[in-house]
């Protein structure tokens, strides 16, 4: 897996309480089989370039169902050869951290 994508999307136009958004996105994330790590601001997948990006458009098409306006910011990070980095990455810190 070569690309790590750090995706926030949800409704501008629902009101306050957005979770119930988050959920239906989440849901495809998770349904797709990629790694992936939901956090408190964005959710973390990792794969080939192709599969993640077929699953934000799911997760685009899903909120297009029933809002009118949709935010999404999208960070990506390619890395040629490189597995296992969702994980990788973050236990490269902390060992750092042990150490120091």
């Amino acid at each position: 897996m070569s690309v790590l994508i750090d995706l926030s999307i949800f409704p501008v136009d629902k009101g306050k309480s957005l979770s119930s958004y988050v959920a239906r996105v989440i849901k495809i994330i998770k349904e797709s089989g990629l790694p992936h790590q939901f956090g408190p601001m964005g959710t973390s997948i990792e794969g080939e370039w192709k599969e993640v990006m077929t699953v934000i458009d799911r997760c685009f098409d899903e909120l297009k169902k029933d809002c009118d306006r949709i935010y999404m910011t999208l960070k990506a990070d390619y890395r040629k050869g490189a597995v296992d980095r969702l994980e990788g990455k973050v236990m490269s810190v902390e060992t750092k951290l042990k150490s120091s």
